[in-house]
């Protein structure tokens, strides 16, 4: 018998893996990487809350409503206790970056920088209450408390008033005058600081009942020998209600838009609502919206 021949390996080598084979990640692989796409996509849309809970949950504890709810005051006592909370509020507002809020929708962007104006104004107060009767105590030239860039707001230094004035009323973003009824620079004369915090699913309906809070109150705007005597935000902001915001084209035809609240009697309602009636700008009280002790 012949001996039999050793084998011997192929010259080509062993056979080549399957192409397709060869290109496909393994499966680990793919499982962490659609893991990884998923959790961006989350974080993406839920990077900030925009029910802006953190900052209701302090108004609800530490802000007490007036008569009929058409005022408000602040327990700044009590909000000084709640301070980190607040803090940690502001971290997240701050941390939304320039490419973030672009991507929101209009109303989540306004009721964003409301709430945002209005959160940063106590933190400003906080830093000197109770050794104050008045934000304008920081000063009006020196320590300008709206001059003053105390915080970061869409990636840099901001201050209160390049938030209102730059941001908010800049023209043709929202150019919606009822924004003045809902900013509130801590002050009696201000409209007030509504006890929920402001939220893009209901942003119209509680915008127009801050206005109607506002003119509401007696104390601030009314018909009072034979002359409508109006707060100062009227004479300040003129501009912003004669920007045709629901065919609005002046103070006088915004304020006959709410005849009913402002006076009493039939002539004189009539009177307001046809645009006929003297104004008269009140003088603005800067005292300290804190709770009364």
């Amino acid at each position: 018998m012949r001996a039999l021949r050793p084998s011997v390996p192929d010259r080509a080598g062993p056979a080549a893996p399957d192409a397709t084979t060869e290109a496909r990640p393994p499966m680990p692989y793919l499982r962490f990487a659609l893991a990884l796409i998923l959790l961006c996509a989350f974080e993406a849309s839920a990077a900030f809350d925009h029910t802006h809970a953190a900052w209701g949950a302090l108004l609800k504890r530490h802000l007490v409503l007036g008569e009929g709810a058409r005022s408000s005051r602040v327990d700044y006592t009590g909000m000084s206790r709640d301070r980190a909370q607040l803090g940690s509020y502001l971290k997240t507002v701050s941390a939304v970056t320039p490419d973030e809020y672009g991507s929101w929708q209009r109303g989540q962007k306004l009721a964003f920088l409301i709430n945002a104006y209005n959160a940063f104004t106590v933190e400003k107060i906080l830093t000197r209450y109770p050794d104050l009767k008045s934000i304008r105590d920081f000063g009006t030239v020196i320590g300008n408390p709206w001059k003053d860039k105390f915080f970061t707001l869409l990636g840099k230094p901001m201050h209160l008033d390049a938030l209102e004035h730059d941001t908010i009323r800049a023209r043709g973003v929202f150019d919606d005058p009822r924004i003045h009824f809902a900013v509130v620079c801590a002050s009696v004369g201000c409209p007030m600081l509504r006890e929920e915090p402001y939220e893009a699913s209901r942003l119209d309906r509680q915008l127009d009942e801050q206005v109607v809070r506002f003119l509401g109150d007696r104390t601030r705007n009314r018909f009072a020998d034979g002359k409508l005597e109006v707060s100062k935000l009227f004479d300040w902001y003129e501009k912003d209600f004669s920007g045709g915001l629901r065919g609005i084209r002046s103070v006088e035809q915004f304020l006959g838009m709410y005849g009913g609240l402002l006076a009493d009697a039939p002539a004189d309602r009539k009177l307001i609502e046809e645009g006929r009636a003297k104004v008269r700008y009140l003088d603005y009280d800067w005292a300290l919206n804190d709770v009364k002790r």
